[in-house]
């Protein structure tokens, strides 16, 4: 008995479920049809800006904005972006990393733009040309770069100009050339060449020793005293 009861339950919901369907099935039978004119409406038609076709360079002045970061490449699931990069040496010899090729797999691409939301620079971005139709896989690998110049490295700030050194003021000092002289003839022992060089050692002697002399008594305010004298 509970089996009979049992399968008739089980028809009706059956038959109430078949019902919803073929309401839902009715109402779009005489709902009013619209149609898209494509192609020929191709000109004017305006497709939606969050439309996502087909993943772009950002265009700066011919220049592109990627700085070979590899975040788009890391955080695509399935492989689709392939980047590789170079040094090159840029102003003042100092070598900075550039990119070299941005290839992007259309036909593995799964439009979920996280490659775009990881990108620091904002260098790429999906556009809504969904017309991208090719008769081999191979034409849907594209190098994004192509015919774009790497963006133009950061200007270094100008370096301030050091403050120029004080002069330190001229320190007028006074030697005892007479006592030089005799002290040169004393040892040079009548040779002119030799007592010639040791007047002139004599001299800067005495002269650095006077200059240290009165260089102290400045910075301790007192009035330098020549000893030479």
């Amino acid at each position: 008995m509970g089996s009979v009861k049992e399968y008739f339950s089980s028809l009706g919901s059956g038959v109430v479920s078949l019902l919803k369907g073929m309401q839902v099935t009715g109402k779009e039978f005489i709902t009013p049809k619209i149609t898209e004119c494509y192609p020929e409406n191709r000109q004017e038609h305006q497709w939606p800006e969050r439309f996502r076709a087909v993943l772009r360079f950002t265009e700066d002045g011919g220049r592109h904005k990627c700085i070979a970061c590899g975040s788009c490449e890391r955080a695509c699931p399935n492989g689709t972006i392939t980047l590789t990069s170079k040094m090159e040496e840029g102003e003042g010899g100092a070598k900075r990393k550039v990119l070299d090729k941005y290839s992007y797999d259309l036909g593995s691409c799964t439009f979920c733009q996280l490659c775009v939301t990881s990108c620091p620079t904002g260098a790429i971005y999906f556009s809504n040309d969904f017309e991208q139709a090719v008769f081999t896989r191979g034409k849907l690998v594209k190098e994004l770069n192509a015919g774009l110049e790497p963006p133009l490295p950061p200007k270094r700030p100008a370096a301030a100009p050091k403050p120029a050194a004080a002069a330190a003021p001229a320190v007028k000092v006074d030697i005892d050339m007479a006592a030089i002289e005799a002290q040169a003839k004393a040892k040079a022992g009548g040779d002119p060449e030799k007592e010639a060089k040791l007047r002139e050692a004599l001299i800067k002697a005495a002269t650095l020793k006077a200059q240290r002399e009165a260089a102290k008594a400045a910075s301790e305010g007192a009035t330098p005293t020549n000893e030479n004298k």
